[in-house]
């Protein structure tokens, strides 16, 4: 079982490149990119996995700051699980202790939601990661919404984000940051009663 002086592993979903830098399937990155900013950290290559990492520090100073390493897997989504898993094992983190920050269909654009464990709901990052560790570890899902007509969910998923979109995305992606920070100081009990929407 997990306890406070355990390190977390904030893994922030996508896919590696300039072409999917904008696309709604790599707001797990754009999250991860705005959390190392606030710990004061850049991403490096990760000596243990194809990954990025930054290490730091989330919280107040003092006993309630969490130990934290920040991860971009460079696997592509479908295979994050591989990358995920090896730094869990290098950096001895429980896997209550790793949070995936996502895109999620089934929740609209703009709302977020937070739990602990169930399915992957057909997101390939997801199903990696749970094939590899299994299902318990922490999810910040940030709505995105269903496709438009008949648009397929991968052409969905691999656009940018509408001009209409862009216009609240950064402030999004600012409140899934503060949500990853609540729920590492304060549970996930309040981080849900705070964030979800």
């Amino acid at each position: 079982m997990s306890d406070a002086t355990d390190p977390w592993l904030i893994v922030g979903l996508g896919n590696p490149g300039p072409d999917y830098a904008a696309n709604r399937h790599n707001v797990g990155f754009m999250v991860a990119d705005l959390l190392a900013t606030r710990i004061g950290g850049k991403f490096k290559r990760a000596q243990k996995a194809q990954a990025q990492v930054v290490e730091g520090r989330i919280g107040p100073p003092g006993p309630a700051s969490r130990r934290v390493v920040l991860v971009k897997p460079m696997s592509y989504m479908n295979l994050s699980g591989g990358p995920v898993t090896a730094l869990r094992d290098f950096y001895k983190v429980p896997t209550d202790h790793v949070v995936a920050v996502h895109d999620e269909l089934d929740v609209d654009y703009g709302s977020l939601r937070l739990k602990l464990g169930g399915g992957d709901n057909g997101h390939n990052g997801l199903k990696s990661m749970t094939k590899a560790m299994g299902p318990e570890y922490h999810r910040v899902r940030f709505g995105i919404g269903r496709p438009p007509g008949r648009m397929q969910v991968a052409d969905f998923v691999l656009k940018d984000f509408s001009s209409t979109e862009r216009k609240e995305l950064a402030f999004l992606v600012d409140r899934s940051a503060d949500a990853v920070e609540c729920l590492l100081a304060e549970g996930l009990e309040r981080a849900q009663s705070a964030y979800n929407s």
